[in-house]
């Protein structure tokens, strides 16, 4: 049987630069098996595959792989995914209104899809979780991660830090610019560190000017080694930022550059409520544009 697929670059207005995303369309069928041997055969950091919802309010069922595993909720396969599905859709003359709601493993994730000149170019999502810390680690390990001196690693505004909206990361804050740049992920110390904490991948950052992050994302352990745009893990240190810093109760919106060092430039848009100390809701945004469509013959 054959099977459309669309591939988009994710958090970009141009192809050829974000995080590509692989989606396809009519899942209906596919053991969970196919899925995950599908998501290596692409071997992008995710896959996304669409089935029908299960219930209303739910526009669509999106099961997400990386090559390895199948993860409950991720930031560039939701926004690619709303993306494609709503240009298939209208292309198809199918009426298209301004949401969608995915069921993803970590639960529902409302999206509000984003137009330009009346086309669907984007879209922003809810995270499914409030924000949730676990454990803090050492600055020594974390660094080791990096393949950088724990000098590198600022502590002031956190520890390093396990945190999540949705999929936990290890969330690291680096002195410079320029430590973020030299960062490479160690191999060694990932699986020594790395697996005993639930987790497999480390976002490391730098602020900028105020509301301007600078990122990578590395997840050798989950075969990719340094992630273009990683919309889960932005929200998650964003998150962590707009509650131990700013007012009580506020809206801090975040810009997020990521992929610069590998090529691939994406722009994370980040908007995060916090109530008496608490952060509530974290939304995250981006464009997206299509790059290839064509079918599967061997699903």
């Amino acid at each position: 049987m054959k099977r459309r697929f669309v591939t988009a670059d994710v958090f970009t207005s141009s192809a050829f630069s974000g995080n590509p995303i692989a989606v396809v369309l009519d899942a209906q069928g596919l053991a969970t098996e196919q899925m995950q041997a599908l998501a290596r055969e692409f071997n992008y950091s995710e896959t996304a595959f669409v089935l029908p919802a299960a219930k209303p309010p739910a526009t669509a069922r999106v099961r997400i792989f990386t090559p390895r595993i199948e993860v409950p909720f991720a930031g560039h396969p939701t926004v690619g995914t709303a993306v494609v599905l709503a240009q298939d859709w209208e292309a198809a003359g199918r009426s298209v209104g301004e949401q969608f709601v995915f069921e993803e493993g970590a639960g529902l994730v409302p999206i509000r899809l984003l137009r330009e000149h009346g086309a669907v170019v984007g879209a922003e999502l809810a995270a499914p979780e409030r924000l949730r810390l676990r454990e803090a680690i050492g600055v020594g390990p974390a660094a080791a991660c990096l393949s950088l001196e724990p000098k590198d690693v600022c502590s002031s505004t956190h520890a390093p830090q396990i945190a999540s909206v949705g999929l936990p990361f290890l969330i690291v804050e680096l002195e410079s610019r320029e430590a973020l740049r030299r960062a490479k992920p160690n191999l060694d110390a990932h699986y020594k560190n790395l697996p005993p904490l639930g987790i497999d991948a480390v976002y490391a950052y730098v602020e900028g000017p105020p509301g301007v992050l600078h990122a990578r994302t590395f997840a050798p352990l989950d075969g990719c080694i340094e992630d273009a745009a990683t919309g889960s893990a932005t929200g998650a240190a964003t998150a962590l930022l707009t509650q131990l810093t700013g007012k009580p109760t506020e809206t801090r919106l975040w810009r997020v550059h990521q992929g610069v060092d590998m090529g691939r430039p994406s722009l994370i848009i980040v908007e995060v409520d916090k109530r008496d100390g608490i952060t509530t809701e974290v939304r995250i945004a981006g464009r997206a544009t299509i790059v290839m469509e064509g079918f599967l013959l061997a699903a």
